[in-house]
């Protein structure tokens, strides 16, 4: 049987079986007592004596919680305007047994040692003695010897539907005998890391008391950015706000560029933000427009959520070094030792990459049962070979009407996340732009010429780890700027100054200033359009289910902090019995409004999200009975989404938070 979509929580009055809702009603009671705390503790500290540091909300803290790199960045709110600086903080960590080091980033790898491993004292950290976790740069150190006790890509397992995020199933591919852990608590895990670290340095400013943005990607599902949000409630960060990464990349180039950016985007701009990460490919839209004068920005587009990025890049140069070394060595690699093998071949791409005098780098793979020198096997990697496999290979010369490819998937296949089929991330650039041809349509000042196949980007940003390549930057915008000469459309401009490693959490961190009125908005909402799958009430038909429509609940662009009701509109609610839920998101019908129903859709207008299966309590009625409930939909202020059914008959309320795939961990 159908119903709504999302976790079930009885209010007014009512009691509930979802635990996962107490807990969040929780961690609400305690925000607002929380907050009255540090007023309280603000209040006392005001009278302190001078040169003590008051405790209380003294930054703006942003966090990029990326695929292969954490960052902190952050703002001292209680300095005049012009005082302001902003600061990254040098996170502590690891970087061997017991050597330890303050970095920039955090790499986002967690590492399973084995007991005897590791020496006792070893592992000790400046605010404790024995972390519960390996991460950072010793877990990516330790992994490139052992890969199968290494967890990597924990971010983008968060917004795999086909898996329970919260089921220790990473290191996925590893033997029976190396623990595993879930992406849910490797996502804790290093926001834990650096929970400790900046209390460690900020004692009287701790880090649960500030302003916190945590950054997600632009195409995370509703159920992503949930499970990001209850890991930051999880170890006591209950404040934490969530930002688009693209927008947040974009919000660091106008902080640096010290109030001079409106001298270099002009009224009917279009700027397509270009994110290539470690593990997803991130494309944006914003719309340069006017508003009494004065200049605003609107995100007019989302991409698809495409895992493909740094990660595919290594990989595919390991594919390509271990066909070298086969032919070598007539052996063939173990697949423990093609694991390794990525490690080093990521390593070799960022020297070849970062060092232009370096054409080749020297790569290690260890064998098993011999002596260290005696068995390992040695190659090198050269920059014909980076610039081949990932120049050409990534970022092919294609024409604006290319478009990724999609072969036929296996009936059967290993378990994994669900990357890119078509590694050209240019192919994928192309069809996101003639999708989003119509994005602008509704803006003034933003024209597109009649003879346009696809949108037309006047400026571009570049973010990402990836994109630091010359060689991967400088073909990237030859190929977009070879689409709009071909339409005689003027090339896009690059917006220069931006750090491609560090502008997502210092963007973040800047954010957190504009909310509190400093500062320029970026007006954004929903990246999608969120339908809620409705079973229609037809006679039964053999052979044939009953249909169903889609109900739009929340419009593309609905803002934060706001809700939309379906008064008029009557719907059942099962109680009592096991029901299924079906949602949809579409990041191209930007024209529905609130209570259309769709009877009818192309997989491209409308693609299904994870469905579930719950059983909602019966509350004193009948088991199968069905409730007539109206709906309202709501778009929190942390930036998540929430489906309230309200009952006719007695206005007990179920608020219906979309899935995190998981129960209690």
């Amino acid at each position: 049987m159908n119903g709504l979509f999302g976790h079930v929580n009885q209010n007014d009055g009512g009691a509930t079986e979802d635990e996962n809702s107490q807990d969040h009603e929780h961690h609400q009671t305690n925000e607002s007592e929380t907050e009255s705390e540090h007023e309280t503790e603000t209040q006392m500290d005001s009278s302190e004596s001078q040169g003590e540091e008051e405790e209380g909300k003294h930054y703006s803290v942003g966090i990029d919680l990326g695929t292969t790199h954490c960052v902190l960045s952050y703002v001292d709110l209680t300095k005049e305007e012009d005082e302001i600086t902003q600061e990254v903080m040098a996170i502590p960590q690891l970087v061997s047994p017991g050597v330890v080091e303050d970095k920039n980033q955090l790499p986002s790898f967690l590492y399973l040692a084995h007991e005897a491993e590791i020496a006792e004292g070893s592992t000790t950290l400046p605010w404790t003695a024995a972390p519960e976790h390996l991460v950072g740069e010793v877990a990516r150190n330790l992994g490139g010897k052992t890969p199968i006790r290494l967890v990597a890509s924990a971010k983008s397992w968060l917004c795999h539907a086909g898996v329970d995020c919260k089921e220790p199933i990473l290191p996925s591919e590893s033997p029976e005998e190396v623990g595993r852990i879930s992406p849910f608590q490797a996502t804790k895990a290093y926001l834990h890391h650096m929970k400790e670290a900046w209390d460690n340095l900020h004692p009287h400013a701790l880090l649960e008391q500030q302003d916190l943005i945590i950054t997600v990607p632009a195409s995370f599902d509703p159920a992503a950015r949930e499970l990001t949000v209850e890991a930051a409630r999880s170890i006591g960060l209950n404040h934490a706000l969530l930002l688009e990464e693209p927008q947040s990349a974009l919000y660091s180039w106008i902080n640096n560029s010290l109030g001079d950016w409106r001298n270099h985007v002009n009224v009917g701009d279009v700027i397509l933000v270009i994110d290539v990460g470690g593990g997803t490919t991130d494309l944006s839209l914003i719309a340069v427009t006017e508003q009494e004068g004065n200049l605003e920005l609107t995100r007019v587009a989302v991409g698809d959520h495409i895992l493909l990025g740094g990660d595919n890049m290594d990989l595919a140069l390991a594919y390509t070094i271990k066909a070298k070394m086969e032919k070598e060595s007539g052996n063939r690699l173990e697949a423990w030792q093609v694991q390794a093998l990525t490690h080093a071949c990521r390593d070799a791409k960022e020297k070849i990459f970062n060092n232009p005098e370096t054409d080749n780098v020297a790569l290690v793979v260890p064998s098993r049962g011999s002596s260290l020198i005696g068995g390992t096997l040695r190659t090198e990697l050269t920059r014909d070979e980076v610039n081949s496999v990932l120049v050409e290979g990534f970022l092919p010369e294609i024409a604006a009407s290319e478009r990724p490819i999609s072969r036929p998937r296996s009936g059967l296949r290993t378990k994994g996340l669900p990357y890119a089929q078509d590694a050209g991330i240019t192919r994928h650039l192309a069809g996101f732009l003639a999708k989003q041809q119509s994005a602008t349509e509704d803006l003034e000042h933003v024209n597109l010429p009649e003879n346009a196949s696809f949108l037309h980007p006047t400026a571009v940003l570049l973010n990402g780890g990836v994109l630091k390549s010359g060689a991967l930057a400088d073909r990237l915008l030859n190929v977009l700027n070879s689409w709009l000469t071909s339409e005689q459309a003027p090339e896009a401009r690059l917006l220069e100054g931006a750090d491609l490693d560090l502008s997502v959490a210092k963007g973040a961190a800047y954010y957190g200033m504009v909310r509190q009125g400093n500062g320029v908005r970026i007006k954004g909402g929903t990246a999608a359009s969120y339908y809620v799958g409705v079973e229609s009430a037809m006679p039964a038909i053999p052979g044939m289910a009953p249909e169903i429509e889609a109900l739009c609940i929340a419009p593309f662009g609905m803002e934060e902090g706001t809700a939309e009701a379906l008064p008029e509109d009557e719907f059942g609610l099962v109680i009592g019995e096991p029901v299924r839920f079906r949602f949809f998101a579409s990041n191209t019908r930007r024209e529905d409004a609130v209570g259309m129903r769709l009877d009818y859709w192309t997989d491209e207008e409308l693609q299904e999200l994870d469905e579930i299966e719950i059983t909602l309590p019966e509350e004193g009625r009948r088991a199968g009975e069905v409730v007539p409930v109206h709906l309202s939909a709501a778009v929190t202020e942390i930036g998540t989404l929430e489906l309230h059914a309200v009952s006719q008959q007695d206005d007990h309320r179920w608020k219906i938070e979309f899935d995190v795939r998981a129960g209690d961990e």
